[in-house]
């Protein structure tokens, strides 16, 4: 294997990675690397031999890894990445700071987030995948990001360098977020407080929360506005083309569309990722079927498949 710069964080070989996603699939990376703190990130990416991909990581709320695992570098940032810190209305936010706790922490600071609360992940993929709950977006609040370029050059980007889209941005894949920051409005610690509370509720009623997700599968096929933004009122949703496609309770191997909420893709015990994804396909190609819509992943999907599974 190849030589790679040797940093004050962690670096490991052949390290499997399902363990590190929330549906809890994935073959190995060649190599995780967990810097210590922005300069070891930076030294190691300007040291690193250009040919070898580089993949930035969050906590795995969103993502598929393949059965074959990733070559090259993985990135995963941890401690020394999830600070939270409040100025005013403007939050400063690590990349490995989860979206829950930045959301509380600018609460009880009276600063609303709260839309955040309820997104699974961290704040670096909510930034690279403009996270949106309830009408509001990251891109609503967004000021600025701390980025690391795969050369390893740390600069800093502002919301028309990211062009913001829904559910995506122009980040390239293998530049590295490390901080945000963002404005918030002003508001009563406990109003927000009990609004996040609200949220909470309506979300453990109606997502299955206590399943093996990666959250929504697949974007709501319509309603843009005129912004580029997306409308959170649109009458079509993704879950209903699904129901309405006959996929809702539709499974392969260990994987189940969720009976609760059919844009739910589960790990319903010992699913592998191309279990997962063959079913996500199944669904887009009955939902083309029987509405004509073709369905756009949310979830990401990388790695590549395992070379001793033909049906991938």
């Amino acid at each position: 294997m190849t030589q790679l710069p040797i940093p004050r964080g962690t670096l490991t070989p052949d390290r499997p990675l399902d363990s590190l996603t929330w549906l809890r699939v994935g073959g190995p990376a060649d190599w995780l690397f967990q810097p210590a703190d922005l300069k070891d990130l930076s030294d190691f990416l300007k040291a690193l031999d250009p040919a070898i991909p580089v993949f930035p990581m969050g906590v795995g709320s969103n993502l598929i890894v393949r059965d074959g695992g990733i070559r090259g570098v993985v990135i995963r940032l941890g401690r020394g990445f999830n600070t939270i810190r409040i100025d005013g209305l403007r939050v400063i936010a690590g990349a490995a700071a989860l979206d829950a706790h930045v959301a509380r922490k600018a609460a009880e600071a009276g600063v609303d987030l709260t839309f955040l609360r309820t997104i699974p992940g961290a704040i670096g993929g909510a930034v690279r995948m403009n996270a949106g709950c309830y009408g509001r977006y990251v891109a609503d609040h967004f000021v600025s990001a701390t980025v690391v370029t795969r050369g390893g050059e740390v600069i800093m980007l502002s919301p028309d360098e990211l062009q913001f889209a829904y559910r995506q941005t122009a980040l390239p894949p293998d530049m590295v977020i490390v901080e945000a920051i963002f404005d918030g409005p002003s508001g009563d610690p406990e109003a927000l407080a009990a609004t996040m509370d609200d949220q909470l509720a309506k979300r453990d009623a109606s997502q299955p929360t206590k399943d093996r997700t990666a959250g929504s599968t697949f974007r709501n096929p319509a309603g843009y506005s005129s912004t580029g933004a997306a409308d959170d009122t649109m009458d079509l949703k993704a879950w209903k083309v699904i129901d309405d496609a006959g996929m809702r309770g539709a499974t392969l191997g260990g994987a189940v569309m969720n009976t609760m909420h059919p844009n739910f893709l589960t790990n319903a015990g010992g699913a592998t990722a191309a279990d997962l994804e063959n079913l996500g396909e199944e669904v887009r190609r009955k939902v083309f079927q029987n509405a004509g819509i073709q369905l756009e992943w949310e979830i990401m999907r990388v790695g590549e498949p395992d070379p001793d599974n033909k049906k991938e």
